[in-house]
């Protein structure tokens, strides 16, 4: 298990190889309780391949990853998650037909499984139950745990996914994109969101938006063709010569 020293999540190396196409290439970074470590790059940066291989979803080539202390390298996605990794994709992937509550407790199921007492109803668990309700609450959606998932605003569903992730009790949140299709108001609800979640949590968050990355974020890492070109405070990246040539010069996106 890892202590007050220890990275909730680390890579160390990391390498991933279609063919003869290198999507990340020797990529290290770690990600400490309490913070925010945001990582950009222009799209075919390999900045979703790198999120994918640190939650198990696609074989590492090389290198190691690390998940509370624990050498995970060749763990499963599912193993993984119920290991105290959560993450969200760039897609919405709540259940529309279900209130906000199932949604969450469905999720929390998924972290606590129990095949030893198949006679009694899922939703009847009070841990999964519980978990739920702590998700929802910390994602600010407790008021509308009974509404039907499908009728939320577009920065509510994006809400429910940060509950869900919440709801399986994680240490480290992987997320890809959370404010894609956002407007000025539901991002700055988004970022006092995330804000507050990162208490006792490790966070890496994939996302295009640049001034709500500078705002939130406590480090960033940015990738170039795979590879990172920096990795430092806000300040110092927004400073750095080859990301504001790569990334941020005139004209880039942003």
């Amino acid at each position: 298990m890892a202590d007050a020293r220890t990275p909730l999540l680390r890579a160390q190396r990391v390498t991933r190889r279609f063919g003869g196409l290198t999507a990340v290439s020797d990529v290290s970074l770690d990600l400490a309780e309490g913070e925010i470590h945001a990582v950009i790059g222009t799209n075919g940066a390999g900045k979703s391949t790198l999120i994918n291989v640190l939650s198990g979803e696609i074989a590492i080539t090389s290198g190691r990853v690390e998940l509370l202390g624990n050498d995970v390298t060749t763990w499963s996605q599912p193993r993984r998650a119920r290991n105290g990794l959560g993450r969200s994709y760039q897609r919405t992937t709540i259940f529309p037909k279900f209130t906000v509550f199932e949604n969450c407790r469905l999720a929390a199921q998924a972290g606590y499984p129990r095949p030893w007492t198949w006679w009694s109803a899922a939703a009847a668990c009070p841990v999964s139950g519980e978990a739920a309700r702590e998700g929802l609450a910390q994602a600010g959606l407790a008021d509308l745990a009974q509404r039907v998932a499908g009728v939320l605003s577009h920065g509510q569903k994006r809400q429910l996914e940060i509950a869900m992730c919440l709801a399986t009790r994680p240490r480290v949140l992987l997320l890809d994109e959370p404010l894609a299709g956002m407007g000025p108001e539901e991002t700055d609800r988004m970022l006092e969101l995330l804000a507050g979640i990162k208490v006792g949590h490790a966070i890496l968050l994939v996302e295009h938006d640049m001034d709500a990355v500078f705002r939130v974020s406590d480090r960033i890492t940015v990738m170039v063709n795979g590879a990172v070109i920096a990795s430092d405070v806000p300040t110092a990246v927004r400073a750095h010569p080859e990301v504001q040539l790569a990334y941020l010069g005139e004209g880039d996106e942003h």
